[in-house]
């Protein structure tokens, strides 16, 4: 395992991006356009073809219904949640109800599940690396925000699965963001990682020193980010819009798809500049053939004016992980930002003014988390490398008591792996069976925490209530994955559950994507080689032609040069033919043949001139 090559990928709301470390040095390996991101955008075009990144983004305007992004949002996350009811308000994809209280998209009448949208994403990071490596990858980590619940972390294990990547290990953004920051540097001090990204908002407090990564506390909010801050822009230019023609721009899809691009522009723009103008010429029609446009100016004064609370949410939280993980601002050495809304001058100011110093610029915000997932990647293969990483649960876990209680038996930022166990007694006479409700939360109350999972631990001896005994173990893997055990401490009687039903899919489910998946891979394969083989016929297609003259004027003369050139035009031919057909094997073999003929005229033409 020690020479396996294991990618990191970050997988965001807005963007990912993958990374490999090579020879000691983690990098970050562009896309086939050169691009160091990808948008985290899946598209099904008209003739049915599957879209993945900028070539999904670059449609998103004329195809708004069948393009997906920010699903990151929904991933693991029940049907009737509020995060839920929010992405049914705005999304212009349409989204519904899985079979299992969880959420599907539906693009041109079929359905899919949300991993299998990330699985798609994570497809184009292993592709985009396996292009770059010149070899299959199998293995990857892959970061999630530290917020996550266990649904969330089992549904992006789950779309590694389908993408044909055995993810050896999950790890939290901050902590990835600050392996980076932290990896061969020789430093021991306390740092604070604010990440905001496109979807999600998270806090880690961690210690570093002597290559021991340990995260301290960690909170967030996982609907919380650049897509929220692209809202308040599209609201403002929606109300401005209504106001001056009474027409609600949010009823039309291609034109909000419109909206949410050149907000996401202005955003970032303003980042730079004070200013920026939005022009959408033809926004919509009035239906009496009149077209109206949009035109206006947004400055970084209003962008702030309309964010402003949500800057001050992510303060929030920084205050009150401190607070709770019992350490003071200065003792906070430095401050990373990650996420591309960390570029918003606004968020820097506030962010050194709540912890008392400027934040480190020395990692790049989009790039940072892909990078320390390489790294850990790169940590868990290698026996003799140095780094260790101790992260912490996010949310306190426990199991519901008598009276619709929560009892938490693993508080939040312990750090995992974990087990706690605990004893439990029979709370009626003759009670022969125990139902296990597994929580994951914060109050005390056990129906306002998430509902991982349930089962039943049978055949308990008929006794008075208070008298049987039962055990219960909490048991957190270090990809914060929980599993559960209950034992009747008199028969020794077991019964367990790994927490995965939360993840929306059931294993035929999952198994059939995966084969649907692999299937896919074999097309892209067999494309990219007739794409490499077109590329590489073309290239000496265009070579022979221009050695054809010189050729003929020398050998022509001759019966065997009249031969030669005549097949030589045959072969050209055979590969222009295989070429139109799309035949990779007749191309290969024709090919072959042209490199015969070129270095035979190659050597014609240097003769002669020699």
């Amino acid at each position: 395992m020690a020479n396996e090559k294991v990618i990191g990928i970050d997988l965001g709301t807005t963007n990912s991006c993958v990374a490999i470390v090579e020879d000691g040095t983690p990098a970050v390996i562009p896309n086939r356009g050169g691009y160091k991101t990808t948008p985290s955008m899946v598209a099904i075009a008209e003739n049915g073809k599957r879209l993945v990144g900028h070539i999904a983004k670059r449609q998103a305007i004329t195809n708004a219904e069948n393009t997906v992004y920010a699903s990151k949002r929904l991933i693991g996350r029940k049907w009737g949640s509020a995060a839920v009811r929010n992405s049914l308000e705005i999304m212009p994809y349409r989204i519904v109800e899985g079979p299992h209280d969880d959420v599907r998209i539906m693009l041109r009448d079929q359905v899919f599940s949300v991993p299998e949208i990330s699985a798609y994403i994570l497809q184009e990071m292993k592709l985009i690396s396996e292009e770059y490596l010149g070899e299959e990858v199998g293995k990857a980590v892959v970061t999630v925000p530290a917020y996550f619940n266990d649904g969330q972390r089992q549904a992006t294990k789950d779309a590694g699965r389908i993408a044909g990547l055995d993810v050896i290990r999950i790890i939290n953004e901050p902590t990835a963001a600050a392996l980076a920051y932290g990896f061969g540097r020789n430093i021991d001090r306390k740092v604070a990682v604010y990440d905001l990204g496109g979807g999600t908002f998270d806090i880690s407090i961690l210690e570093i020193g002597n290559g021991v990564f340990e995260v301290i506390s960690t909170a967030g909010d996982t609907f919380l980010g650049g897509e929220d801050f692209d809202r308040r822009i599209i609201d403002w230019l929606v109300f401005g819009f209504e106001k001056q023609h009474g027409i609600d721009l949010r009823k039309d899809k291609m034109a909000l798809q419109r909206l949410k691009d050149v907000a996401e522009k202005a955003k970032c723009e303003l980042s730079t500049v004070r200013e920026t103008e939005i022009n959408l010429p033809f926004i919509i029609s009035t239906g009496r053939n009149d077209a109206l446009h949009l035109q206006t100016t947004l400055t970084r004064d209003k962008l702030e004016e309309l964010t402003s609370d949500l800057i001050d949410r992510t303060i929030e939280i920084c205050a009150r992980t401190l607070e709770e993980a019992e350490i003071k601002k200065s003792q906070i050495e430095d401050v990373i930002l990650v996420g591309g809304v960390t570029r918003m001058p606004r968020v820097q100011q506030m962010v050194a003014e709540f912890f008392g110093l400027e934040p480190c610029k020395g990692v790049h915000p989009d790039e940072v988390v892909a990078l320390g997932a390489a790294i850990q990647g790169a940590a868990l293969t290698d026996d003799k490398s140095e780094i260790l990483l101790l992260d912490v649960t996010p949310h306190s876990l426990g199991i519901m008591i008598v009276g619709g209680y929560f009892h938490k038996l693993i508080e939040q930022n312990t750090t995992v792996p974990t087990s706690e166990s605990h004893v439990f007694t029979t709370v009626r006479d003759n009670q022969t069976s125990v139902k296990i409700l597994v929580l994951q939360g914060e109050s005390d109350r056990a129906e306002e925490n998430e509902l991982l999972g349930e089962f039943v631990l049978t055949g308990l001896r008929r006794a008075p209530r208070g008298e049987v005994e039962v055990e219960v173990t909490f048991h957190i893997s270090a990809d914060g994955i929980v599993s559960v055990k209950a034992r009747d401490l008199e028969t020794g009687l077991e019964q367990s559950i790994t927490v995965t039903a939360t993840s929306g899919l059931t294993e035929d489910e999952l198994k059939k994507m995966i084969d649907a998946n692999k299937d896919y891979m074999v097309e892209v394969r067999s494309s990219q080689e007739m794409d490499k083989a077109k590329h590489a016929a073309e290239k000496a297609l265009e070579e022979i032609e221009q050695l054809f003259p010189a050729v003929t004027d020398i050998i022509a003369g001759s019966d065997f040069g009249q031969d030669a050139v005549k097949k030589a035009r045959g072969v050209v031919e055979r590969v222009r033919a295989a070429i139109a057909a799309k035949d990779l094997g007749t191309l290969t073999e024709a090919t072959e043949s042209l490199h015969r003929t070129l270095n035979m005229f190659r050597g014609v033409v240097s003769k002669t001139r020699g």
